[in-house]
């Protein structure tokens, strides 16, 4: 599953709710299609998707099965909205939120690990890796990367030198 936004609040009387995606544009989200809703850590609740409407490039009107009154609806705002990677896969082929699970290859040191999350900061996105127990955060920057291989689940990067050394010296 992938991260793919949060419901940031209700929409009206009947329990619809405005979700803060990064899917880009266009109407990914159809009529039956499922979110999975972190109601506690690492608990996905599934929600059956009623109907769709696009607010913004960034926002949707959504309305769940279960979820008809305002009072309803309030109990998921601030929750993080995850969908399966089928969903993604057929609107955008090169957002980072596909390469969750990838592996990380650098040019000079190898292989460092999968990458267990991908978070967006301002228009930056960033990989999250585990390395020899510490948290490291990588640039997900264009001219970094050299290769995407979708196939095999890896992408291949040419990092500065001491990045990942900043993380484990400390």
């Amino acid at each position: 599953m992938v991260r793919i936004g949060k419901i940031v609040a209700t929409h009206g009387l009947q329990g619809a709710l405005i979700l803060t995606h990064i899917a880009g544009k266009g109407e990914w989200l159809k009529k039956d299609d499922v979110l999975f809703v972190e109601l506690r850590k690492e608990s996905y609740i599934p929600f059956f998707v009623t109907q769709s409407k696009i607010a913004n490039d960034e926002e949707l009107i959504v309305h769940l099965e279960d979820t008809e009154t305002v009072e309803a609806a309030k109990k998921l705002v601030g929750k993080q909205v995850y969908i399966k990677d089928d969903i993604l896969t057929n609107i955008q082929s090169d957002s980072p939120l596909l390469w969750i699970g990838f592996n990380l290859v650098d040019k000079e040191k190898g292989g460092l690990g999968a990458i267990e999350d991908v978070m967006q900061v301002g228009a930056q996105w960033l990989a999250k890796l585990t390395i020899d127990d510490n948290e490291v955060l990588i640039p997900l920057v264009k001219e970094m990367i050299l290769q995407v291989n979708m196939r095999n689940k890896f992408i291949r990067m040419d990092l500065p030198e001491g990045l990942i050394d900043v993380y484990l010296n400390k």
